[in-house]
């Protein structure tokens, strides 16, 4: 056990096998304990966030499949931070290092390619509105949404409950609203 480390199962509650399974693994332990307070993550440990992203999940999912899968996504999504940075340099996005991670115990590509791209639309939104770079901000947009096809609903339902957390910024979320609204 690493000091002060969570009681993931007490925090998460694990629902299904796979969330048990999950939870049990040394990379999900390390990567839920990881993290110190920050902007967008003052609760600071990868396992309080994701525990205040699926409180939300209880509140904006449709149907108990869609529950469930965004629990997963949501247990997922950020575990991989601390492996994101190794020897001071980005290796690689902690949203596709989770996917990896996750193709070894899923085989859904919808939420495979969500808990890979879960941030996007918050660097679209960077991009457009704060980089002052809207073509490559409209490219990676039709990217994003040819790549979720018919799974933009679900992404929008995990991005709903991801940043209604912490003290992120809104104003990407109320974007990516009406962009998706406007499709």
């Amino acid at each position: 056990m690493f000091q002060n480390e969570l009681d993931f199962h007490a925090l998460i509650q694990p629902e299904t096998a796979l969330e048990a399974r999950l939870l049990d693994t040394q990379a999900f332990r390390e990567g839920l304990n990881w993290g110190k307070p920050r902007f967008g993550h003052p609760e600071g440990k990868v396992g309080l966030h994701v525990r205040e992203v699926l409180d939300n999940v209880e509140h904006c999912a449709a149907n108990s499949t869609t529950r469930l899968q965004l629990r997963l996504v949501a247990i997922v999504h950020d575990t991989f931070k601390f492996k994101e940075f190794q020897m001071g340099r980005r290796v690689k996005h902690h949203g596709l290092l989770a996917r990896e991670f996750m193709e070894g115990y899923l085989d859904d590509p919808a939420l495979l390619d969500i808990i890979a791209l879960h941030d996007e639309a918050f660097y679209i939104w960077r991009a457009a509105h704060l980089e002052n770079r809207p073509d490559a901000a409209a490219h990676r947009l039709g990217a994003l949404l040819e790549t979720l096809g018919e799974n933009l609903s679900l992404y929008f339902d995990f991005y709903k409950c991801d940043t209604r957390t912490g003290d992120k910024l809104q104003a990407p979320l109320l974007w990516f609203e009406q962009v998706v609204l406007g499709i």
